[in-house]
């Protein structure tokens, strides 16, 4: 029997240091196998194996499943038999692998993907800001902070915080792959938008109305931004809730980031682009979703009248050098 501590200990060191591995353990076992039920071991997708699942002829099957399930997150009942050609197939449920080893013996396993917690990068000193700190964690997330002036026990719920929006201060502490979301509320966007570009990550979602974002994507392919990496900034952020509250914008920005991260992202993009022709049609109809579509000028939180009235008697330059907050808006418009 393999020392669970040892096995348990090496999987806590794999997550504390962002390592995707797998727990495999021996449901059963048929002699004449060299493991036992109860025996497990901890796999990486590399094949780096601590504890004893079987010998030579298990190993191969157990690190292709790692592979598998580490890729789709999905856990997985394999059984690995004598044969006389090795073959792999599914049955109920089980899949099984034919082994050609001269030991003979049957092992059934369960193989359960230990994933890191997906991150998500918070940009921005607002209220919706506070609230994805606080609401993002509950389904998983590590939320890193980026404000300035930010304080660390200010956000008990973020897993880090920094105090400063520079790309050379943050960009070395978030993983590749991260979720971003900037919601500075009129402060600092294009700070937050080059800082957002200068990280590798899987999606950038903009809480702002779609003309202001349009503005600043403009400014940024301007200033030599990569064009393709600005147009993939999602703006306006989120699903179309009819969200008023910072708490309920938060919600549905963290609502489409979830559905990106399970993989129905053409369903999130179908919602937004179906919210932004309701809004160019009827700008009345259509509250703000996150970040808000052109939304009323009486309900909506991001792109009402008092935005666009600003918006028209800045000069350009003005607007992208200061991007100022409406006052009372809960996404700064």
């Amino acid at each position: 029997m393999n020392n669970a501590d040892t096995v348990f200990e090496a999987a806590r060191r794999f997550q504390q240091a962002g390592t995707p591995c797998a727990l495999v353990s021996v449901v059963k076992a048929l002699s004449p196998a060299s493991a036992h039920a109860g025996d497990k071991a901890v796999v990486t997708a590399d094949g780096e194996m601590h504890g004893w699942v079987g010998g030579g002829c298990a190993q191969p099957a157990v690190i292709r499943t790692v592979r598998q399930a580490l890729a789709d997150g999905r856990a997985r009942l394999i059984r690995i038999a004598p044969a006389d050609q090795p073959q792999e197939r599914e049955l109920d449920e089980v899949l099984e692998f034919g082994m050609a080893c001269h030991s003979g013996g049957t092992l059934e396993l369960f193989v359960d993907p230990l994933l890191p917690r997906a991150e998500m990068v918070v940009v921005g000193n607002s209220p919706v800001a506070a609230s994805l700190v606080q609401l993002a964690p509950r389904v998983g997330f590590a939320v890193t902070l980026v404000a300035q002036g930010a304080k660390a026990e200010d956000h008990p719920d973020a897993w880090r915080v920094f105090d400063r929006d520079d790309a050379a201060t943050v960009a070395p502490h978030v993983g590749r792959g991260a979720w971003v979301v900037i919601a500075t509320q009129g402060r600092r966007d294009l700070q937050a938008l080059g800082l957002a570009l200068a990280l590798d990550a899987r999606q950038v979602s903009f809480v702002a109305s779609a003309r202001k974002a349009q503005v600043l994507k403009d400014s940024l392919v301007t200033a030599g931004a990569n064009p393709a990496a600005v147009a993939a900034i999602v703006a306006p952020a989120g699903y179309p809730i009819s969200a008023s509250t910072p708490e309920e914008i938060a919600l549905s920005v963290l609502a489409a980031v979830v559905s990106n991260r399970r993989g129905t992202v053409a369903q999130a993009g179908e919602a937004n682009e179906a919210a932004s022709a309701r809004a160019d049609a009827e700008p009345a109809a259509v509250n703000s979703l996150a970040s808000a579509t052109e939304a009323s000028a009486a309900s909506s939180c991001c792109g009402g009248a008092a935005l666009r009235s600003q918006a028209e008697r800045l000069p350009e330059p003005a607007l992208l050098e200061a991007s100022p907050s409406t006052g009372k808006s809960c996404c700064g418009g």
